[in-house]
């Protein structure tokens, strides 16, 4: 079935194909992606539109010696395939398997790491610009779809990258969200020929040595070719950043592809390339629903994604639930989502309330400071993001939001490990990078409806907050429908240690891994708290605690470094309260993908785990005298 893909090892053996070969080896490579992907979960439609322009960049150019940056990176596995890693693709987004994004560890076909967004042009610039300084002629190729086009940090390295002599730089725009227009045929495949072939650039250069004498004419004839060119494509855009456009082409058509990038090729200076794809292209059901074959888990192809049984609804349906409820209690609410409708749980509150719904585009420090404004002028805007997304945007977050203390409320879905996306969406450091700002609070349920619950106590705070939650269902606790909160900064003990073998130690639990530390809590007949609040933490029930247990052991799935324990044990020096304190939480290095459960177990947040490290620094804790007199 992949005859001819099973003899591509790596790109030298792609050059050596025809044209035909070429468009076999593209049927071949689409299936390829869809049987794998269907057997390992991973991004589907986004993929499945990029084979062709995948094959084409590697048939013109040298790689790995020539770079490639692909912007948020997945849409990269015909790329991993073509270079050496059909066989891993097995293994993809799975625990010791290939990531599902670029990694530079992984190939050296991986010029540079990407799983954010927007990154790839200033990147690409940055190895353009070290290779002229080095003399080096390679070059450098930042493919970036319309979506990650959106983000500012791109249209910063559009600005600064039109001003560099001298470069070998092309961005290559993959429009992926639209269809390909009947304009978008042989007449454009003709003028992509035409701007990018030498006749077109020599003709242009001298036309501009005639006229630069002639200030008025020259102008005019900028201006000309300006609106001709505009007539057909939106080229105006991109060559006042200092790109010479060209586009937009079939980026399903070979015969137009190759043929454009060797003419491109030719020329230094920054490029701009515009491809039009199609999400989920050769697959008809991705093709009518590609943003739900976006990210699909295991499926029969033959069948399509079946609907799901009924079971636990997500922390996120919990938020949706939530936000469509507050927003019907309270007008003032806005929604506000960075390009995560879906992924938010916002589908619902755009349907009930689209005056109310933003989606501002992969602009997270927009986002940030859009709140910041609605704020300001007495709305309650909630800005619904991942705990990975809301990094992007930190510096709005303190100098917009909470020096200003506006009461922007932050969901912050995705905290925690979230499994096969791996280190770069991990949710590891929200508790770190939040606890440490002025003003806002900083709160973690352990479950659904304590969710809910605290989402109301945070949405009627006269500040920021921030909820944090994880992927994926709870505990199947049941969800109050009464918009009720809780007592704001308080904590709540969920066991007591019994009298029988007194209070020796203590539990305090951040967050779901709460139902962790209860169950390991029963081999100890230890005291466990549910914290609820990172910021502020209850002190008053802290130092109860402390001073009733001999020993106390915190627990996070956030990093310890600078995290919620850490808060605790800030609070403990400070009232003068010595306890030994054990810190349980993500270790001090970055956490790679697989199964959410086997990725807990693997950093000791399981029950297990958390039982096997108390045992090995408090093991011996029976033997020795109490600190502190039994309850």
């Amino acid at each position: 079935m992949y005859d001819l893909l099973a003899t591509i090892r790596a790109p030298a053996d792609l050059r050596k194909l025809d044209g035909e070969k070429l468009q076999r080896l593209a049927e071949e490579l689409r299936a390829f992606v869809l049987d794998s992907v269907s057997k390992t979960g991973g991004h589907l439609s986004s993929n499945l539109g990029t084979v062709e322009l995948t094959i084409a960049l590697h048939y013109v150019f040298d790689t790995p010696r020539d770079r490639i940056v692909w912007d948020v990176g997945h849409q990269t596995y015909a790329h991993k395939i073509l270079t050496g890693r059909r066989e891993a693709m097995k293994t993809l987004r799975q625990f010791g398997g290939i990531s599902g994004f670029p990694r530079r560890g992984e190939s050296e076909y991986d010029a540079f790491g990407t799983a954010h967004s927007s990154t790839s042009i200033s990147a690409a610039l940055g190895m353009a610009v070290a290779a002229r300084a080095t003399g080096n002629k390679r070059h450098n190729i930042a493919v970036i779809g319309d979506g990650a086009l959106s983000g500012g940090m791109a249209f910063e390295a559009l600005n600064n990258a039109g001003v560099i002599e001298g470069i070998r730089l092309l961005v290559i725009l993959n429009d992926n969200d639209m269809s390909i227009s009947p304009a978008v045929g042989a007449m454009n495949r003709y003028l992509a020929r035409l701007m990018s072939g030498k006749f077109y650039a020599a003709a242009r250069q001298a036309g501009k040595q005639v006229l630069k004498n002639f200030p008025p004419v020259l102008e005019l004839a900028r201006r000309i070719e300006e609106h001709a060119k505009g007539m057909v494509v939106p080229a105006t855009l991109f060559e006042e950043f200092g790109f010479n456009y060209i586009g937009p082409i079939d980026g399903h058509d070979l015969d137009s592809l190759i043929p454009t990038l060797q003419n491109i090729k030719q020329f230094t200076g920054p490029q701009f390339l515009h491809v039009v794809t199609r999400k989920g292209q050769g697959y008809k059901l991705a093709e009518a629903d590609p943003v739900l074959y976006h990210g699909p888990g295991k499926f029969d192809p033959t069948q399509g994604i079946r609907p799901a049984a009924p079971s636990k609804p997500t922390y996120t349906q919990v938020f949706g639930d939530w936000l469509c409820d507050m927003a019907q209690a309270d007008t003032r609410l806005v929604g506000i989502t960075p390009a995560m409708r879906e992924g938010s749980g916002m589908v619902r509150f755009e349907q009930e309330h689209p005056d109310r719904y933003f989606d501002v585009g992969i602009a997270e420090q927009h986002a940030v400071t859009f709140a910041a404004g609605l704020a300001a002028e007495g709305m309650k805007p909630v800005v619904a993001i991942y705990s990975t997304f809301l990094q992007r945007g930190y510096d709005q977050l303190i100098h917009d939001v909470a020096i200003q203390n506006l009461p922007v409320l932050f969901a912050l879905d995705r905290g925690g490990l979230v499994g096969a996306d791996g280190a770069t969406h991990h949710g590891a450091f929200d508790l770190s990078y939040l606890r440490c700002i002025p003003n806002i609070a900083v709160i973690a349920p352990s479950d659904e409806n304590e969710c809910r619950r605290l989402l109301t106590t945070a949405f009627q705070h006269h500040g920021p907050a921030a909820v944090r939650y994880p992927r994926g269902a709870g505990i199947g606790a049941p969800i109050e429908r009464e918009l009720r909160g809780l007592p704001f900064g308080q904590a709540e003990v969920r066991r007591e240690s019994s009298a029988r073998t007194g209070s020796r130690i203590a539990i305090l639990a951040f967050g779901p891994v709460l139902h962790a530390a209860l169950a390991a809590a029963a081999k100890f007949d230890a005291t466990v708290v549910d914290m609820r609040f990172v910021k502020p933490l209850d002190l008053e029930l802290l130092e109860r605690v402390a001073r009733t247990h001999d020993a106390l052991v915190t627990v996070e799935e956030n990093v310890v470094k600078g995290g919620a324990g850490s808060g605790c044990a800030e609070a403990l020096a400070e009232l003068g309260i010595v306890r030994p304190i054990l810190h349980l939480g993500l270790p001090d290095q970055f956490v790679d993908h697989g199964d959410p459960a086997r990725l807990v177990a693997s950093v000791g947040l399981d029950a297990i785990g958390i039982e096997q490290s108390i045992r090995i620094r408090f093991g011996d804790l029976q033997a020795q005298p109490r600190l502190v007199k039994s309850a």
